[in-house]
């Protein structure tokens, strides 16, 4: 099991969140925009430990391979790209537009030490998978006890 540092920021944003969803159907969203304005966006992440690795899934729809970015320094992961927004075409009347364009950037610390050299990505249908193996030290080892 894991410890997680509480911040207080974190449960904000969580608490934020849920408003954000009890009330998102009242609030029609040209009028209501979220804290980080109109036309951010981040990439939902989901990540995961084995014994041996972590593995990041990012979702990044209507991207490209040649549009994201990664990189690992000091223990910290890092995704970054940016989603173009399309040309208006101006012969169409817009009703809605909710597609959210623009830079992201998204980093997370991992408690421990990665084997860059193997470190692989990969990237089909706007799903980026990112295998991040342990270093040797740092996967767990079973110790024999000697009993005299």
């Amino acid at each position: 099991m894991s410890i997680v540092r509480w911040s207080p920021v974190r449960d904000m944003l969580n608490m934020q969140a849920d408003m954000n969803r009890l009330f998102g159907n009242m609030f029609d969203r040209d009028s209501y925009e979220t804290s980080l304005g109109r036309g951010a966006w981040n990439p939902v992440v989901d990540i995961t430990e084995t014994a041996d690795e972590y593995q990041v899934t990012a979702e990044l729809p209507g991207l490209n391979k040649d549009d994201v970015k990664i990189s690992y320094e000091g223990g910290v992961v890092t995704i970054r790209g940016e989603k173009k927004q399309e040309k208006e075409d101006k012969n169409r009347n817009y009703h809605r537009v909710e597609r959210s364009f623009g830079m992201f950037e998204r980093s997370f610390r991992l408690p421990t030490q990665i084997d860059v050299n193997k470190i692989e990505a990969k990237f089909k249908d706007g799903i980026l998978g990112l295998r991040l193996p342990k270093s040797e030290e740092a996967r767990p080892k079973e110790i024999p006890i000697k009993i005299s």
